[in-house]
């Protein structure tokens, strides 16, 4: 359609240029008439620069599988496009919106090169003020998205400290003991053998405290009503036999998961005057027995919570792959368990059907990582009190990953914010803005799904809803 330099120069974008450069512009756009329908779809090479004259237009954005619609106007001088053309390529240049119109319209279209020439050499300075702007503000967000991720990781190294040093402590503690014990042991061995006994008494008190060490590994679990009963049963027996320090060995066979019944089969066994010292030496193998599980329950801590770590970082991982996110929620809830704290009850509602995904594991667990942040530092803010739900389910054709709270919610006002760079409602220095703000860019943009949030007073749910399948420019590796 014919080109009127003077009906483009009545749209506020062109109002204020001279007739030299609206005649330009003519010279190297063109006016077209769109009937209803798309105009161009997000994602795609952005070739054009549009101004609308006349008519509707729709912009909308995708997110997950649907699009959603953010502006509807018939303003004339509207425009959108490719409108970050003057960049050039240091920068990927696709439209970052899908334009349809509703009724006929018609556009001025000017190329994605002829528009960026247009601002460089009609409006140089405010080109490099553009570019400034538009760098400087990436650089930031970069910035402080690392930052982000760095409270985020010195956050977790601590929790991760705290919990590996119990562990640890304790194993170092039952280590210090359990050779305080074994020297006892080989000296009560020593007595022993050097006493007027035949060696079918000591060929059967090892065989009772071998009987004993396996009674040890089969130790029931009791009441503390059961124990304390117990203890005051082996206590009497004890003195009634002569054992010295009867109420001091009791609790530890109670632990051991001795009874009264092993206690006669050990006085069977043993001529009556070796009695004391066969107790007090099997007294010393269940202290090194339960000491050996102390060592054994530490350390096997001390590895989970380093495969935790691994499984978190997913550091030897592919970045892409097939993940069970039930996986990457454990490591998630284990890493984090010293900030979540005792007073905040963790439930989990897993439905252990659902497949593996595809997805970036480690960007997954950042998000992971935000949503409980938020839902933690959400309870502590009424008291600390609080329960944690942590749900999958199969939603339609999706994976749902859902994080209820029982905090006070998300004010109605700000609930269309949350999810804005740099939009926070902690204390100055306690965050970002940035954490929903990644967690809905890793979900949405790097995995196709959606982020979303319901919430009431004490009923607080942030959904991630993730496909099943990969997108076709993907494809994941299996995970080991």
């Amino acid at each position: 359609m014919p080109c009127s330099p003077r009906e483009i120069g009545a749209l506020f974008l062109f109002e204020k240029l001279t007739a030299e450069q609206l005649g330009r512009l003519c010279g190297e756009g063109r006016v077209e008439l769109f009937e209803p329908g798309a105009v161009y779809t997000e994602g795609d090479p952005a070739t054009c620069f549009y101004v609308m004259i006349e008519g509707t237009v729709v912009l909308s954005r995708r997110v997950g599988g649907d699009d959603v619609e953010v502006t509807r106007t018939s303003q004339p001088g509207v425009y959108s496009g490719a409108m970050q053309a003057y960049i050039g390529d240091r920068v990927r240049q696709i439209y970052n919106n899908s334009m349809r119109v509703t009724e006929p319209t018609r556009f001025f279209v000017l190329p994605a090169d002829s528009f960026a020439r247009f601002m460089q050499e009609s409006f140089p300075m405010a080109v490099h003020l553009l570019e400034g702007l538009f760098f400087g503000s990436k650089s930031t967000q970069r910035a402080i998205g690392q930052r982000e991720r760095l409270l985020a990781l010195g956050s977790l190294s601590a929790g991760l400290t705290h919990e590996l040093n119990n562990p640890a402590a304790a194993a170092v503690r039952a280590t210090a003991t359990l050779r305080e014990r074994v020297a006892k042991m080989r000296h009560k061995l020593g007595v022993i053998s050097a006493g007027p006994f035949p060696r079918e008494a000591l060929a059967t008190l090892i065989e009772v405290q071998e009987r004993t060490a396996e009674r040890v590994a089969k130790a029931p679990a009791l009441s503390p009503l059961e124990a304390s009963d117990r203890e005051d049963a082996l206590g009497d027996w004890l003195d009634d036999h002569g054992i010295p320090d009867g109420w001091r060995i009791a609790p530890t066979f109670v632990q051991a998961g001795l009874d009264l019944d092993w206690l006669d089969q050990v006085a069977a066994a043993v001529d009556p005057e070796i009695l004391p010292g066969a107790v007090g030496w099997l007294n010393y193998t269940v202290e090194t027995e339960l000491l050996m599980n102390e060592i054994e329950d530490s350390t096997t801590r001390v590895s989970r919570l380093v495969d935790a770590a691994k499984q978190y970082s997913q550091l030897d991982r592919a970045p892409y792959q097939h993940a069970d996110v039930h996986e990457l929620l454990d490591s998630t809830l284990l890493m984090l368990s010293g900030k979540i704290g005792r007073r905040i009850d963790v439930v989990k509602e897993y439905d252990r059907t659902l497949p593996r995904i595809p997805a970036y594991p480690a960007e997954l667990n950042q998000v992971w990582t935000n949503l409980i942040d938020n839902a933690v530092a959400a309870m502590d803010s009424t008291g600390g009190d609080g329960t944690l739900t942590v749900r999958t389910a199969l939603e339609n054709d999706r994976l749902l990953v859902e994080f209820r709270d029982t905090g006070p919610g998300v004010p109605p006002e700000i609930r269309g914010r949350i999810f804005d760079p740099f939009f926070t409602t902690k204390p100055v220095g306690e965050g970002t803005g940035l954490g929903l703000d990644i967690s809905w860019r890793i979900v949405v943009n790097k995995h196709h799904g959606t982020l979303q949030v319901e919430s009431v007073p004490g009923d607080t749910r942030f959904q991630v809803l993730l496909p099943l399948a990969a997108s076709d420019d993907q494809t994941p590796e299996e995970s080991s």
